[in-house]
């Protein structure tokens, strides 16, 4: 078992951070906000830490999941952070949604102080953390993965090396453009059927059985039909993340009509008081029509 740092308690880090702890591992966390990180404590045990610099300290592994760029640069870079209470040869692992720009920066940075770096973004939502069945996404040198992977094993339905540094990042801007093209494409086809006058459960019960169906019909049909949006990852950060997705594509020169424009639809959401609705909540759009 190893001695492992997790910074970052939200929705997604909180229950990762379980899991390590559950497994075995010397966990010691921290979180912005103290009483996420005693709430913690009072669940599992471990020990929390008053800074980045004070939880890396000794540990073998420190795992980050936080906000955006400069969330990230903060736990790493600062004069408290992480970075500066790592030994050599410990490993940092990302797993915040961010750019590739930034992480390239931190992953130099490490490597100068004999650091490994690995970008390892995550899709599958709360629900995907709670339950251990995360995908992820990771990008860094072949060594640094795979001292990480059996770490990571304890909250991952799939764990896979997609290349050199960045390339996790790159992988997840991917999983963000697929995920933005379904759910608008499946509100409107809820949202017709409402017009027309069709049972949803009963449509959705036959087209799921056909080219139709996703992982995002067959979960949130039921809900996006109720009008309930609490049940996953926030307009907010999915805003955030498209905009990552579109700066890069203005870099490599790749062509995203579509998510430029569901993007769009997301700041119609973040206008009716939606920022914190989960993704789903496109259809609540369309209905306002």
């Amino acid at each position: 078992m190893a001695r492992v740092a997790f910074l970052g308690l939200g929705v997604m880090g909180y229950p990762m951070a379980g899991h390590l702890a559950r497994a075995g591992h010397e966990v010691t966390v921290y979180n912005r906000t103290a009483a996420k990180a005693d709430a913690w404590l009072a669940q599992h045990g471990g020990r929390a830490a008053p800074t980045p610099r004070a939880a890396a300290e000794g540990a073998e592994f420190v795992m980050a999941c936080v906000g955006n760029d400069g969330d990230l640069r903060a736990v790493c870079a600062a004069a408290d952070g992480a970075f500066a209470g790592m030994a050599p040869g410990a490993t940092f692992v990302d797993h915040t949604t961010v750019s590739a720009s930034v992480t390239r920066e931190l992953a130099a940075r490490a490597g100068s102080a004999g650091i490994g770096y690995v970008d390892a973004p995550v899709s599958g939502g709360q629900a995907g953390a709670e339950n251990g069945q995360l995908s992820i996404m990771c990008g860094g040198a072949q060594d640094a993965f795979d001292q990480a992977e059996p770490v990571m094993a304890v909250y991952a339905k799939i764990c896979r090396r997609m290349g050199d540094t960045g390339a996790g990042q790159l992988a997840k801007m991917c999983n963000q453009i697929a995920i933005a093209g379904v759910v608008q494409g499946l509100a409107e086809s809820l949202s017709f059927a409402e017009r027309a006058g069709l049972s949803v459960p009963d449509l959705v019960e036959v087209i799921s059985q056909g080219a139709a169906g996703s992982w995002q019909m067959q979960n949130r049909h039921a809900t996006m039909a109720r009008g309930e949006f609490d049940f996953g990852f926030a307009v907010d950060w999915m805003r955030k993340d498209l905009g990552i997705c579109l700066a890069t594509a203005d870099e490599n020169g790749a062509s995203l009509p579509l998510t430029a424009l569901v993007d769009q639809f997301y700041k119609d959401v973040q206008n009716m008081g939606g920022g914190r609705w989960d993704t789903s909540s496109l259809i609540a759009r369309l209905r306002a029509r």
